[in-house]
């Protein structure tokens, strides 16, 4: 009884280690087939959408849209879409996937998405899911994820993109990141102009 419990545990003890070595191979056969900087793209011949819009690369706290277009005869078979973005991020780390609320054509084929990467991200992961008519899906690409590259990223120990500066990133700031609420420095010093004026004239008795 002993020596059968043992051999369980060593069974499963090789198993275990069989299963991690798996994933690590399974892993690095994944990163060895992404180049930094280059755009992971469907092979339109083997999908039943085509890309009508992409912004690429994609930049901080800038709008990144995505626009794809169901082909004819997948739109006529009764074919829908649906669009999952996930942002990755200079660190390493990955946020979770969102599907998005696709805009739909006037004539139900074109899907239209978009979103605003966050500061020092490294890429936005994207994929389509097809909904057939009978009821099945399939995911383009399958188990992965088709890819646009920011303007800076960190890849095998390194910055790349158009907005690399060495060691690090220099994006520009977005047109749209004024923080709403403070008014700008004109109108502010106008403001308090005014109110030390009303404040003088109450006190010589104007109001």
């Amino acid at each position: 009884m002993k020596d059968r419990l043992q051999l369980r545990n060593m069974t499963g003890k090789v198993l275990s280690f069989g299963l991690m070595l798996l994933l690590m191979f399974a892993s690095s056969v994944n990163a060895a087939s992404v180049t930094g900087g280059e755009d992971v793209n469907p092979n339109e011949a083997e999908v039943p959408f085509s890309i009508e819009e992409r912004t690429t690369p994609s930049q901080d706290s800038e709008n990144w849209a995505l626009s794809v277009s169901l082909d004819e005869d997948a739109h006529e078979n009764g074919t829908t879409l649906s669009i999952t973005t996930q942002i990755c991020l200079n660190n390493g780390v990955c946020d979770p996937p969102v599907n998005q609320e696709a805009v739909l054509s006037d004539d139900g084929r074109m899907y239209s998405a978009s979103l605003t990467p966050p500061a020092d991200h490294t890429y936005v992961n994207w994929r389509v899911q097809a909904a057939y008519s009978n009821d099945t899906t399939e995911n383009f690409p399958q188990g992965d994820w088709y890819k646009t590259w920011s303007t800076c990223y960190y890849d095998d120990g390194a910055y790349g993109g158009i907005h690399a500066d060495g060691d690090g990133c220099n994006v520009p700031k977005s047109s749209g990141t004024e923080s709403e609420g403070f008014l700008p420095a004109a109108g502010l010093v106008f403001v308090v102009g005014t109110l030390g004026l009303a404040v003088a004239s109450r006190r010589n008795g104007q109001f």
